[in-house]
């Protein structure tokens, strides 16, 4: 079993995520002060922006390898994708210096089309 634990601990997978902007004046406005007679100010509901980003993150066993945000106006495809594991790989070797030096790892990602033409593999 210890075998199949060691071969987990290598992987590096990755993932991922829309994030959307907030407005961060909303709270600082609901939460002014306000005399004892005064009306209390409502609280305004956070409501997501239209601004959002792409947020791709590698991980492994024991945590964040790499992330990087990917501006709103790049599109995802096999030459970013691309230069994306050039730096994740250049990550790597601060990060997980003895995986680096060795090469004992394994990359584990998703089907997605810019994640399969012959550049990327």
């Amino acid at each position: 079993m210890a075998d199949a634990d060691n071969f987990f601990n290598k992987i590096i997978t990755e993932d991922e995520n829309w994030c959307f902007a907030y407005d961060p004046e909303t709270k600082r406005q609901s939460s002014e002060w306000v005399g004892e007679t005064s009306p209390r100010p409502k609280k305004l509901k956070f409501q997501r922006s239209r601004i959002k980003t792409m947020l791709v993150f590698f991980f492994d066993s024991q945590g964040v390898v790499y992330k990087e945000l990917v501006l709103q106006e790049k599109t995802i495809n096999a030459e970013f994708y691309k230069g994306l594991l050039d730096r994740l790989l250049k990550r790597i070797q601060p990060v997980r210096p003895a995986a680096f030096c060795s090469r004992d790892f394994f990359f584990l990602h998703d089907n997605a089309p810019a994640h399969k033409p012959a550049i990327v593999c």
